[in-house]
Order: structure tokens, then sequence, then C-alpha cells
């Protein structure tokens, strides 16, 4: 793809970004068919956005794949304040229970690779995290990696809640999950997390952004995989998620 074409496609996706609105899939000589092309378009809607950005998502990679997107400020909220705004379908809103690692100083673009000691020497402390999840697309099901890829991989958001303990959440490959909806009974779920450990696609992250010549900053938040699937809960209500023994975040979400 040339670079109008992926600035007009990145254009596209940051105009329903910031609309909350959806569409169909980008117009053919516009749509990645490759992972390069997806990468140019989600760093085409980040320089869109005019937004710092705050966090990322991550995951392990595929052969065919690459799990990452980033969350921009206007998107991160604190879970102590209240009401959260949601881009909301159908009064509901998906959620994906996760770790988020913060950052104490910048892992920036460099010769040499990062080990992974020198990246858990920069996780200042780990908050509990919802992830916000949506989708730019109407019908998101009908499209492929490529297409999600260049969205963002279905992030509206993130919520963060309380600091809990680094050294035992590191090594956290399970977790309970209980989510309490008001007025209902609340629903177990047995949480795995997706890498195994969940400072594993922080390390990948950390290449993977040294070689694009992109970087980590002071500050950031790396959310790494859900616990517990993308479970939908409704807005107007009280939610609490309970993360095992470590803590718990109890917000309310409000649809925009």
């Amino acid at each position: 793809m040339n670079q109008a074409s992926v600035s007009h496609a990145a254009r596209i996706l940051m105009e329903r970004r910031q609309s909350g609105t959806q569409g169909d899939a980008l117009p053919e000589p516009h749509r990645p068919h490759d992972l390069d092309a997806a990468f140019a378009i989600q760093c085409g809607v980040s320089k869109w956005m005019d937004q710092a950005i705050v966090a990322w998502k991550c995951g392990m990679p595929a052969a065919d794949k690459w799990i990452v997107a980033p969350i921009y400020a206007n998107d991160v909220h604190e879970a102590n304040t209240q009401p959260c705004a949601v881009w909301a379908r159908h009064g509901q809103v998906r959620i994906e229970p996760e770790l988020a690692f913060i950052l104490a100083h910048d892992l920036p673009a460099r010769a040499a690779p990062y080990r992974p000691e020198e990246v858990d020497a920069a996780v200042a402390k780990t908050r509990l995290a919802l992830e916000l999840i949506d989708s730019r697309y109407a019908h998101a099901e009908q499209l492929n990696f490529y297409d999600h890829f260049a969205d963002g991989l279905f992030n509206q958001g993130l919520l963060l809640g309380p600091v809990v303990n680094s050294n035992i959440a590191c090594q956290t490959s399970q977790l309970a999950i209980k989510l309490t909806i008001a007025g209902h009974e609340s629903i177990a779920l047995e949480g795995q997390h997706p890498a195994g450990m969940p400072r594993l696609p922080l390390y990948w992250l950390a290449e993977f952004l040294r070689s694009k010549g992109i970087g980590l900053q002071a500050g950031q938040a790396v959310i790494t995989g859900s616990y517990a699937g993308s479970p939908s809960v409704p807005v107007g209500t009280d939610i609490q998620v309970q993360f095992g023994e470590l803590d718990f975040i109890r917000t309310h979400f409000e649809g925009k």
C-alpha cells in the first residue's frame, strides 16, 4: 500500500473511533492484506488521533499475527472515577480482566535487543485493569485479522484499578475471576493467562517496538492478555470484578 492509501484508511478508522460509529470493511483499495500494511494503518490512526499513546495492549505473536495496539490518553480511565464513559452496543460493553504493568522509565528504540531483566527493571508497579472492547466495523465477525489489526484489535480503552503486589502478580498464570453485576448472582470464571506468564508478552512488545523504531515510554501502561475472555456487562449498573486474592475493581459504565 502506498502512503496515500494508508492515510486514507487510517482517517476512516480514526473518525469512527472518535464518533463511536461502525461501518463496513475499508474500501478495497485501502484495505490491508498483510501485517505490514495493517500496522502502517494502525500507526496512521495514531497520527490522525493527535493524542498521546499512554498504554499498549499486546499478546504473544503467531507466525501470521502481531498482537499489539496503542491506547490513547482520552480512552484511559481510573476506576475510582464514576461513571466510566464507553461506547456501548445494545446497552452492553465487553470487558477483559487483565494486569497492567506501569513503566517507571523509557525503553527506547536502540540497536541492542532488550533482555527480560531490563524490562522487569522498568516496571514501576502493577495494577488491575479492564480492557474495554469495541470495533469500528459493523460486521466484525466477517472480517479477517488484518482488518482488526489495522483497527487496534478491538480496543476502545482501558480502565485502571488498584495497585497490587508486583512480585505475586507477575507469577500469576491462573486467577479466579468473579464478576458481580448489581442485582444478579456473581459469575465465577476460571481465569488463565493466555501467555502462561503475564509478562511474557511485555518482553515481546519491548522488542517489537524497538525493532520498529518506536519504543516504550515512562508512565505507559501495558496490558498483556485477558484472564477470562470478553464478558459483556450492562451500562448503567454497578459492576465489580474480583481478581482472585489480589484485589477487585468496582465501577459503573455509562454510554457516551
